[in-house]
């Protein structure tokens, strides 16, 4: 079969996956029977473009990169009558996240679900928001909803939930969501403090110009939210999680820790005990004998409590064009081997 694929949101992440299934082509043909067409793009920024068999995304990368709008293949009616009348059979919903309302991407993967088509995300929105709906859609209609890439980009999370952890009982998941604040926390423990790291951390593009999300813990709130809701199978609610971010870590806290051979560090935690599911984002001082103590930087990693195997700790890059784009690939190619 020979796959249709939509690319609603042509930034950072649309055009990474867009890199990834241009330069790995004949690779996945060979190695995965994979063969594929992008047959349709919508972007704010860029216009919207159809063409059902297939668009010229070699000359859209370059048109995109040069900060200039579409001007072939446009399509003039709005993005979610792209989505229910393009021929795409996999939707790629890579627009911003808003995980207030869910934003434009709630409504385009609920229609992509509703016309039959299979969607793969990266946005928090729709994961943390309207999982369970959504899953229940797809199931009705005979469609998939992955979501890798929602949580750590491309490091396996959920895949590993499903895949070389199936058969064991996850009962808690604990660990660094998101890779501005453990940034932050490593220069501070080198001396600098929160005003000044929190300017380096911008500067280099790891925090935005409103750090809010970041350095509060929403974003990771959102993060143990979808692992709730996916890995635990709890319908929790992004306000039933308890959520303290790192503004309020002093100097004097980091020189604590150290002294009491302890390390800061960002945690959400999802765990299942009786039965009853509960989240949770805190600043922890941890054991620097614990695996979470030693990632440094923007990295990310979690550690999974099973019953068989105790507890194993994955690290990887939590953000990244390429990194991102390769969750979106691995959630296509499961759904192709489906």
């Amino acid at each position: 079969m020979k796959h249709k694929i939509a690319i609603i949101g042509f930034g950072t992440v649309g055009q990474g996956i867009s890199e990834i299934l241009l330069n790995k082509k004949k690779y996945l043909k060979d190695n995965y029977k994979f063969d594929y067409d992008i047959v349709a793009v919508a972007d704010f920024a860029y216009g919207n473009c159809y063409n059902a068999k297939g668009l010229d995304v070699p000359g859209m990368l370059k048109t995109a990169k040069a900060k200039k709008k579409f001007t072939k293949d446009l399509y003039k009616k709005d993005t979610l009558s792209l989505i229910k009348s393009c021929n795409a059979d996999i939707v790629c919903e890579l627009t911003y996240t808003d995980l207030k309302t869910g934003g434009p991407a709630i409504d385009h993967v609920k229609t992509a679900l509703s016309a039959k088509k299979h969607v793969v995300t990266s946005n928090k929105g729709p994961a943390a928001l309207k999982y369970q709906e959504f899953k229940k859609l797809a199931d009705k209609n005979g469609v998939k909803f992955m979501i890798e890439g929602t949580v750590v980009a491309g490091t396996p999370i959920i895949n590993l939930s499903k895949g070389p952890l199936a058969g064991c009982e996850i009962t808690k998941i604990k660990g660094i969501l998101n890779g501005t604040t453990n940034y932050m926390l490593t220069e501070m423990e080198k001396g600098m403090d929160y005003a000044s790291v929190l300017k380096v951390a911008q500067d280099l593009g790891y925090a935005e110009a409103d750090p809010t999300g970041d350095v509060e813990g929403f974003d990771a709130r959102g993060k143990v939210c979808i692992l709730a809701n996916v890995v635990m199978g709890a319908p929790l609610k992004i306000n039933d999680i308890p959520c303290k971010g790192i503004t309020k870590i002093t100097p004097k806290d980091i020189e604590k820790a150290k002294k009491e051979g302890k390390r800061w560090k960002l945690i959400g935690c999802v765990e299942n005990k009786n039965g009853k599911v509960t989240g949770s984002v805190n600043p922890e001082m941890v054991e620097l004998t614990h695996p979470l103590a030693g990632v440094m930087g923007a990295n990310n990693a979690l550690t999974f409590t099973t019953d068989m195997l105790g507890d194993v700790t994955i690290v990887g890059p939590g953000a990244g064009r390429i990194q991102t784009g390769y969750a979106i690939l691995t959630d296509m190619l499961a759904i192709h081997k489906g």
